[in-house]
């Protein structure tokens, strides 16, 4: 292959102002920037040659010299010349592609697996499982810092309370006489108002995020007249920083929760045909607006302009599209509006939804799984508590979940972590009955019976949902004998939370601490410490004198295993919400319940608690530390 001939469809200078859009046998197609700008410009092959022999022989020689040197050498147009810089910069990416070439390949097939593209962002998505696995949660976490227009879907919503519609409203008016005039208050001199009723369009989430996605692709016109509609050629739109720019701010997001508890084909009607969308983001099919939605988008849009209009009108092969956009005149959803929505697999009296519909969407399964706090990942522990006892939350979770499947051969009835929501971890027995055991009790089992001996008590009664009730004193109250005899016929783990053998477990046993002992040490000349404010003011001291530290390079610097293996705490340096879900007997022990003397800030705005969990069995260790930064700790009686 000649030299001229070896630069791809793809290939960029490794400044990014050089790429090459296309070639034939003749020419190159290339997009070509300078000072902010790109132009597309056709490079002769044969001049390129010209560049790459003269650069081979002048490596040192600027674009102006190979300009003036080559200028009576070809009988190409001499035009061409005049692109001597992007000439230079094609030689250069063909003699020293190491550091001049970037090579991405065939644009149409890097920018799908590379850049923010429909396939790889997922515009529109739905998320589905069974109740309370966490659904809208997981697209809080997602959508956090970003544009959210949230809508809930229900069986009487339609196309009018999700686009928009006239709505009657009220506004203050100058009151007027017969004559039409003005009417005149004689003390303040004013103009009287009254107030009348009047219909006005009223958007609703499907507008509001609609307009705000392109509002959020343009800006205010500058006064400016309009670029010129520009062809483009169609390998240049496989390139789609063209029209993702900064895109990672411009997002806007439409949350639609329930979607499937509404009738969908009824409610998005002709905005169905938005939802095919092309590799860039933007809907394939433009649809024509109706007059009052057309009046409103135009009064909308007014004065803004739209950036890379010219790439967009190229999607659509006409001058003018995004023009009648921001008329409002044509619909089409931009390529930073994301639809994402949940859906419940066990709600009953549902709209279906049809295959079309379906087809348009990108389907995310949340599975069942453990809680776990979002920051440290920690296991969130939620419990149920009956009072004197208290059971492990994922272990209920867990065991109902496999009686649903063997009862029910279902997994739309089974149960998510987050079913239910734990006030500081706990699940109190009137929470457990009236949410848990009623929906298990009246939408899960009562198809099947309640044969199985997981509801039945000691005796062998059944475990009918009247009985999960008491009255005393003419009061009725959650009878927790029953509640637990259900747990424990599920077999679910006791939490053993606020119990002596918790304590045992977090305390040293007297084999470990080898007997009592009273020493206590001076640190740096203090006065005497006893073995937890020793820990406690050496991590302190180490503190304030690196408070850069970001929180992970604290947890690296105190790791957890300076507290030993015998003591079964959550960590040495913990976060609050860690704390939180913990065993109620570590926060008063080893945290204190957040007392300031335990409390730091790390640099990273990370709010965290020391434990004063020190003994015989590790207080060496916390020594030991103390001395390798140089400072003095003497024990004393």
């Amino acid at each position: 292959m000649e030299d001229y001939d070896k630069l791809m469809v793809g290939d960029q200078s490794t400044d990014g102002r050089i790429i090459i859009a296309d070639k034939d046998r003749l020419c190159y197609l290339v997009k070509s920037g300078s000072k902010g700008s790109f132009s597309i410009r056709t490079i002769s092959k044969q001049l390129l040659g010209e560049f790459i022999d003269y650069y081979k022989k002048n490596p040192n020689k600027k674009a102006e010299d190979a300009r003036v040197e080559l200028k009576e050498l070809s009988d190409i147009d001499k035009y061409e010349y005049g692109y001597n810089a992007t000439l230079t910069a094609m030689a250069k990416m063909v003699l020293d592609p190491k550091n001049e070439l970037v090579r991405k390949g065939n644009p149409a097939e890097s920018s799908r697996a590379e850049n923010h593209l429909l396939k790889t962002t997922g515009l529109q998505q739905i998320y589905y499982g069974a109740p309370g696995t966490g659904k809208s949660k997981t697209i809080k976490d997602l959508t956090f810092g970003e544009s959210v227009i949230r809508t809930t879907f229900h069986p009487d919503s339609d196309y009018a309370s999700f686009v928009g519609t006239y709505k009657p409203i009220t506004e203050e008016v100058d009151l007027r006489d017969c004559y039409g005039k003005k009417v005149i208050d004689d003390d303040t001199k004013e103009v009287v108002k009254e107030e009348r009723i009047a219909y006005k369009f009223i958007p609703q989430a499907f507008l509001e995020a609609y307009v705000k996605a392109w509002k959020k692709l343009g800006s205010k016109k500058s006064g400016k007249s309009d670029k010129s509609y520009n062809r483009i050629h169609p390998a240049l739109l496989d390139t789609p920083e063209i029209f993702t720019q900064n895109k990672a701010s411009k997002k806007q997001f439409l949350i639609i929760e329930e979607i499937n508890r509404g009738n969908c084909a009824q409610i998005f009607g002709d905005l169905f045909q938005l939802l095919d969308r092309n590799e860039y983001g933007f809907s394939d099919y433009p649809i024509v607006a109706d007059k009052d939605m057309q009046k409103y988008l135009e009064k909308e849009f007014a004065g803004w302009e739209i950036t890379n209009k010219d790439e967009i009108n190229q999607l659509y092969g006409e001058a003018n599209m995004v023009n009648l956009i921001m008329k409002g005149e044509r619909l089409v959803l931009p390529s930073n509006l994301y639809i994402w929505a949940t859906m419940n697999t066990s709600d009953q009296s549902l709209f279906p939804i049809d295959s079309a519909f379906k087809r348009r969407w990108d389907w995310k399964y949340v599975p069942i799984r453990e809680g776990r706090d979002k920051e440290t990942n920690a296991p969130l522990n939620w419990y149920i508590n009956t009072g004197d006892k208290q059971y492990k939350w994922w272990s209920f979770i867990s065991k109902v979940n496999e009686l649903i499947g063997s009862l029910t051969n279902s997994e739309d009835k089974k149960l998510g972590y987050f079913f239910c929501k734990a006030k500081d971890g706990e699940i109190d027995a009137d929470l457990f009955v009236s949410k848990v055991i009623f929906y298990l009790w009246n939408d899960v089992f009562k198809d099947y019976g309640f044969d199985d001996k997981d509801f039945q008590d000691e005796e062998g009664k059944i475990l009918s949902f009247d009985r999960f009730y008491e009255d005393k004193n003419g009061k009725t109250n959650v009878d927790i004998a029953i509640v637990e005899q259900f747990l424990e016929n599920l077999g679910v783990e006791k939490a053993s939370f606020n119990k002596e053998e918790e304590e045992i477990d977090a305390a040293p046993s007297s084999n470990e601490t080898k007997g009592n002992d009273d020493t206590k040490y001076k640190f740096n000349g203090s006065k005497p410490l006893g073995k937890s404010d020793l820990g406690i003011s050496i991590i302190k001291q180490y503190l304030k004198e690196h408070s850069e530290m970001e929180y992970s390079e604290i947890k690296e610097t105190f790791p957890d295993s300076m507290l030993g293996k015998k003591l079964k705490l959550i960590g040495l340096i913990v976060t609050r919400q860690e704390i939180e879900n913990a065993a109620e007997s570590y926060k008063q022990k080893a945290y204190g319940l957040y007392k300031k003397d335990r409390k730091f800030y790390s640099s990273d705005g990370v709010e965290f608690y020391v434990s004063n969990w020190w003994n015989i069995t590790n207080i060496d260790s916390i020594i030991q530390f103390a001395k390798e930064q140089g400072w003095t700790v003497e024990p004393t009686k």
